[in-house]
């Protein structure tokens, strides 16, 4: 499994839509295999989902990210853990032991536990969800 965690001076980076840079790490379990940064530029949005999938991430691990990018990534089958803030050693740490999304590891002004995906509509800022609609998941096939 790949997970991608966007940086900024060694913190997530507060806004996935202008972020910059990626730590993407290769994981299998709670073992840490392989990791690497890659660069994303200042690239449109459309091509930030084009590049998570040639990266072959299935896991984005972002501060704030925009509804439709958001909903773009889960079409693509890239499942987004939003409004995470910290460190991203402590962050990485964290999602390797199964314990993201956290109130912890929330971004300042986030309203953890009431069940919101997007600040002021549906935001999930770091509380577990209770509810498996309040995941930003990708989409399942039906048959």
């Amino acid at each position: 499994m790949r997970v991608a965690i966007t940086i900024w001076d060694n913190r997530v980076s507060p806004v996935f839509d202008t972020a910059r840079e990626l730590l993407v790490a290769q994981i299998d379990g709670q073992h840490l295999l392989e990791r690497k940064q890659e660069d994303l530029g200042q690239q449109a949005l459309g091509l930030r989902v084009d590049r998570m999938r040639e990266l072959n991430v299935d896991t984005l691990i972002c501060g704030a990210i925009s509804r439709p990018l958001a909903e773009m990534l889960a079409a693509a089958g890239i499942r987004v853990i939003p409004f995470v803030a910290g460190d991203t050693e402590e962050v990485l740490a964290a999602y390797l032991q199964g314990g993201l999304p956290a109130p912890s590891f929330a971004m300042p002004g986030c309203r953890c536990g009431q069940g919101r995906r997007f600040h002021g509509r549906r935001g999930n800022c770091g509380a577990k969800p209770r509810y498996a609609s309040q995941n930003i998941e990708p989409e399942k096939e039906k048959y």
